[in-house]
């Protein structure tokens, strides 16, 4: 009893000081590769169009170029470091400019590339890189009347596109049979991004139209849409399985903001955060197994970061990375694609144009132990697909993860699981055995929805408007010519109907046979 007057002062001053969050992220930072590793002599697209035209997995990097007559794309294996050959081949089989191109993240050697041809295509890069330029794709899907900007591979099925296009339309392409199966049509005009949640059976958007949407892919129904002026959205991402969405956006003063929201009730957002007053685009990145946002601008140099949880203050701000040289777009190697010997938690590859330069960023966790650390690395989206193509169309979203696949048919609950999980300690290395077979497509066409997309396949270049525009006048011609000789006959044939009708041989053929019908009587 005679020590209780001493501790006063000390629990005084303890309930003074600001409370300690611990966070084993609170020490991230960014690590540029040495110029050897790095990749030189690039000619990146000057394209405005707001995407990365950049793609990468474990295999290859890709790069959207500048070129003339048509678009192209390098793909250039991850460990081809240094200055790349002018003359290097390239994949160059659209007509118009490239704008957006996605990895398969079940196959490694299978791309998806959308253009200004108004047409997605599908390429098979062969192990160890191109030889000699690639102009033969897989695949060639048309069903957009205008130019694909945006492209989207389903997270947890295989063979599974979704592809976005400016005529406000989303298109689903079954690529086992090669067609559009469905069609989402609720913008009202051009769509900014597209994000899925963990399990693929939500999918959310941002439109220039100002407005956030979740949207249930199968149904085309949409769940939940927000409309604000505060906040005008520009990007948007799911977080995991945390039911958050997060965008990017401006305020009303145009200043850069950000804004958390919860997914089954757009009505007002959680929190909105400014960032700054600068001009260019914020990129959202999310890192659904240690929980990091990272938020890259369009022509900045920096990378800011940040830890989200479920409690206030939600977003947690951790730090910043600094770079002198502006990024025009990111690309995000895959988590079964970073070194976890060097606790590598998070890789970049940023796009510097002036330069030609593509430049590795490692986000690593600081530590002194060189042994696999697990709480950094848990259980991750591997590269077998959960669902074919048929089973995610049908209603499934549970995922076949073998470990657990008796548990679920013994208790006969339709769960969702997800992804198929793999461990980075055993199983990054884990070669893939999925083998991607292209249908062999008839001359018809897709219906979907009632209107039949590809019974008139949209030109592709101006060449091919003219020559279009050409054969109709042509056709409306010989129609024309067609209807008038067929008017020529209409009367020809009228003038020898009237013509018989009063030649006199038939009148006195009527006369006499009225007057044998009267003698008779």
């Amino acid at each position: 009893m005679a020590q209780s007057p001493s501790l006063e002062p000390k629990l005084l001053l303890m309930s003074w000081r600001p409370t300690y969050r611990s966070s084993k992220f609170r020490n991230v930072y960014g690590k540029v590769a040495n110029r050897e590793h790095c990749f030189e002599g690039i000619p990146i697209t000057k394209n405005v169009h707001d995407n990365h035209f950049c793609a990468v997995n474990n295999k290859f990097l890709a790069i959207v170029t500048e070129s003339a007559g048509g678009g192209s794309f390098v793909v250039i294996p991850v460990t081809q470091f240094g200055r790349i050959d002018p003359h290097y081949p390239k994949v160059c089989g659209h007509h118009g400019n490239v704008l957006d191109i996605k990895w398969n993240p079940f196959h490694d050697n299978i791309i998806a590339s959308c253009s200004e041809d108004s047409s997605v295509r599908i390429w098979e890069v062969p192990d160890g890189g191109l030889r000699r330029n690639l102009t033969e794709s897989v695949l060639e899907l048309y069903g957009h009347s205008r130019r694909v900007g945006l492209i989207e591979w389903h997270p947890t099925t295989s063979g599974i596109l979704f592809s976005a296009g400016y005529d406000y339309k989303i298109l689903i392409w079954n690529l086992e049979i090669g067609e559009p199966v469905k069609m989402i049509d609720c913008h009202t005009d051009v769509i900014l991004c597209m994000s899925f949640n963990t399990e693929g059976s939500l999918l959310a958007t941002s439109c220039k139209d100002k407005k956030l949407r979740v949207i249930e892919p199968r149904s085309g129904k949409v769940l939940q849409e927000a409309n604000f002026k505060n906040h005008k959205v520009n990007r948007v991402v799911f977080l995991g399985n945390m039911k958050r969405l997060l965008t990017t956006g401006v305020s009303r003063w145009n200043t850069r903001q950000i804004a958390l929201w919860d997914q089954e009730d757009l009505s007002m957002p959680i929190i909105e955060e400014e960032i700054d007053g600068l001009s260019g685009l914020l990129f959202p990145f999310y890192d659904a197994d240690t929980h990091m946002l990272y938020l890259a601008g369009k022509g900045d140099g920096n990378i800011r970061y940040y830890e989200i949880t479920l409690e206030k203050p939600y977003l947690q701000y951790l730090m910043e990375f600094r770079s002198p040289a502006p990024q025009k777009g990111l690309g995000v190697m895959p988590k079964h694609g970073l070194d976890v010997g060097a606790c590598e938690v998070f890789r970049f590859y940023k796009l510097v144009t002036l330069k030609g330069l593509i430049e590795p960023i490692s986000m690593i966790v600081p530590r002194r132990s060189e042994t696999y650390q697990e709480d950094i690395y848990p259980m991750t989206p591997g590269t077998e697909p959960a669902l074919s193509a048929d089973e995610w169309l049908s209603g499934i979203n549970r995922g076949k993860d073998l470990q657990r696949l008796k548990l679920i048919e013994f208790m006969s609950v339709c769960t969702h699981l997800g992804p198929v999980l793999m461990s980075l300690k055993e199983g990054y290395n884990r070669p893939n055995k999925l083998v991607f077979k292209a249908p062999v497509k008839e001359k018809k066409g897709g219906v979907v929805n009632g209107i039949d997309l590809l019974e008139n396949v949209p030109p592709r270049t101006e060449n091919e408007l003219l020559q279009m525009f050409f054969r109709q006048q042509e056709e409306l011609r010989r129609l024309k010519d067609e209807l008038t000789q067929k008017d020529i006959k209409i009367r020809q044939l009228e003038l020898e109907l009237n013509n018989i009708r009063n030649s006199p041989n038939i009148s006195n053929n009527n006369n006499n046979n009225s007057s044998s019908n009267g003698s008779s009587i």
